[in-house]
């Protein structure tokens, strides 16, 4: 299973240099790096994100985290994945640059929560 996170180009390009990404400042000001799975990453970007640009999205396979990986609740009860500790760079399967829409929403690839059994293709 994929899970997603968004950031900042230039955190992104900073945690290439080194390997890891240690999150953003929110991220680290909780203590861990916030994800979310194909269903809620496009709820998540509007609630915190609507009108950013220059930002990723990060695409992670969910069991090479081990059990650095929690799955907590939060928005309306449901189980958010949660990353506590540094992202390594090899871990990311797949970067996508996401654009705004004239609405200030960010615009997903194609595929990306399409399918309802908990898999993606994106």
């Amino acid at each position: 299973m994929l899970i997603y996170h968004m950031c900042k180009v230039d955190e992104w390009v900073e945690a290439e240099k080194f390997g890891v990404y240690p999150g953003s400042s929110q991220d680290r000001a909780d203590g861990f790096t916030h994800f979310s799975t194909a269903h809620q990453i496009r709820v998540t970007a509007a609630k915190h994100r609507t009108g950013q640009d220059g930002l990723v999205l990060l695409s992670v396979e969910a069991d090479v985290l081990g059990a650095a990986l929690k799955w907590e609740p939060s928005r309306d009860g449901q189980l958010f994945p949660h990353l506590y500790g540094e992202l390594e760079v090899s871990h990311v399967v797949r970067i996508d640059l996401l654009s705004l829409d004239a609405a200030g929403l960010h615009i997903f690839p194609v595929g990306l929560s399409d399918n309802l059994d908990g898999e993606d293709d994106a």
